[in-house]
């Protein structure tokens, strides 16, 4: 089976001391490719290096929402020369997060704008991080016309918003949340959405497997995420594994 982890940090600090042993291993576990998504312009120099350095890394380059105190408006003018020059796989990570106690909206929305603006002009799909916020997201996405569709990572909105997505084009990220039996509403969405709509993720260090409780998460454990959407669709694995794969091979254009 070959999976594609749509969503992964590898690049940070807490897989400094062991990135290669971490990549091997989930090269032996069937992931196929990782999606690399930035946060900060500080952090980007390094992970177009390691994307150089590892075919089955692509690059994804942007500013985070949450990280308001490290951006400065010239990374916008570093973005721009970046993606003509780079050309990442994708805008990201990107959105709006009103999860976070007194992050400034209104920059938070200014930033996102720009970056929307950005992935239109060259063409290439976005990265979303969406908390509590998706109304926001997708009103914005439809307001500005944006075309290049994308994924909305670690989806976790209604299914009415689900619908709002697919129609612009975006494909919904499930990962660790999925493995958790009490996560009943994400797990209902994964059954019930069309298949074309799903891709597979980890945000590793982040939002780990159940499986994995308290450890610091890993790609090597996409393949239990693809065994929970199996589990809750009633699927075969392998079939599954096609299916998202073929989703983000078609979306982010790998």
């Amino acid at each position: 089976m070959e999976l594609i982890d749509t969503h992964c940090h590898i690049d940070v600090e807490e897989f400094a001391a062991d990135r290669a042993q971490v990549l091997a291993r989930a090269r032996a576990a069937g992931v196929a490719g990782q999606v690399v998504p930035a946060i900060h312009q500080p952090g980007w120099a390094f992970l177009q290096a390691l994307c150089r350095w590892e075919d089955d890394l692509h690059p994804a380059l942007g500013m985070h929402p949450i990280y308001l105190e490290v951006h400065r408006p010239e990374h916008l003018d570093q973005l721009r020369t970046l993606l003509a020059g780079e050309r990442p796989v994708a805008v990201g990570e990107i959105g709006l997060d009103y999860f976070v106690e007194g992050l400034d909206r209104a920059a938070q929305q200014a930033l996102f704008e720009a970056q929307l603006r950005l992935a239109a002009e060259f063409a290439l799909p976005v990265l979303l991080h969406v908390r509590k916020a998706h109304d926001q997201v997708l009103a914005t996405l439809r307001r500005m016309k944006f075309s290049q569709g994308g994924i909305a990572h670690a989806f976790s909105g209604s299914a009415q918003q689900a619908e709002q997505y697919l129609e612009l084009g975006f494909k919904l990220g499930f990962g660790g949340t999925l493995t958790y039996e009490r996560s009943s509403r994400i797990r209902t969405l994964a059954r019930e959405l069309p298949l074309e709509a799903i891709v597979l993720e980890t945000d590793a260090p982040d939002i780990v497997t159940a499986a994995h409780r308290g450890e610091r998460n890993s790609p090597e454990y996409l393949p239990e995420v693809l065994a929970a959407l199996a589990e809750v669709r009633g699927g075969d694995p392998a079939a599954l594994a096609a299916a998202t794969t073929r989703n983000a091979r078609a979306v982010l254009r790998l």
